[in-house]
């Protein structure tokens, strides 16, 4: 094993956009349990979660070649080696990891755009709520609010994944998402990436907020209809 050589796999963006995305995940849940008070607070983070995973949707067409999901996404071929433990290590995520990331995006994704459209049956609704009917955003809330236990549920498996590899494997996944950097024996030279591209991504995450200022400029004043 090389001692003290390390090379770079996690682009500056990714990591910067994935402790983002735990924090405002998190405040979204401080918020919603904190009361009707702090509504607007998890209105403002529901933003910044939508804007957080759009953002690597779109850098996982285009970002550098560990972020994209043709580098990581694989058929059931694949994923059974890999849990017969037939496959080689991989730089990023491996087939297992890349299904949690699929997942947890996707739920993201549903639970931040059903916050647009869903309604506490009292005072709060969403930005959009003013452009569907009542009963539509009423069955919209119900999704948003039953797909948050399966966010808790990917999370929990996230978490304990993280944590087995970390105690059976000795792959401090957690420190390479903070530094961007994998011990040099598990990357092959050519697999580092050369740079971040952060000036892409900076202008991707310009476009995501000024089209979702937008948006929410151009949404009708909502009043909530108690029936």
């Amino acid at each position: 094993m090389t001692q003290g050589v390390s090379r770079l796999v996690w682009d500056l963006p990714v990591r910067a956009s994935h402790w983002a995305l735990v924090l405002a995940v998190a405040g979204c849940w401080a918020t919603h349990y904190a009361g009707v008070e702090w509504f607007n607070w998890h209105r403002r983070l529901g933003y910044v979660v939508l804007v957080l995973v759009t953002f690597r949707v779109v850098w996982g067409f285009v970002g550098t070649r560990p972020a994209r999901f043709a580098s990581f996404l694989c058929g059931p071929r694949a994923m059974l080696q890999f849990l017969r433990g037939d496959t080689a290590a991989t730089v990023g995520h491996n087939p297992l990891g890349a299904l949690s990331v699929i997942a947890l995006l996707a739920v993201l994704l549903l639970q931040a755009l059903t916050g647009l459209f869903a309604n506490d049956e009292i005072m709060n609704a969403g930005p959009f709520y003013g452009w569907i009917a009542p009963q539509l955003s009423n069955r919209i809330s119900a999704v948003h609010g039953a797909s948050s236990n399966l966010q808790l549920a990917l999370i929990a498996l996230h978490l304990a994944a993280v944590a087995w590899y970390a105690w059976a494997r000795g792959q401090p996944l957690v420190r390479a998402m903070v530094t961007g950097r994998k011990p040099a024996d598990l990357v092959p030279p050519a697999e580092e990436i050369p740079s971040s591209r952060t000036l892409l991504a900076l202008a991707i995450v310009a476009a995501l907020v000024t089209v979702l200022a937008l948006a929410l400029e151009a949404a009708p004043e909502a009043t909530i209809a108690l029936y």
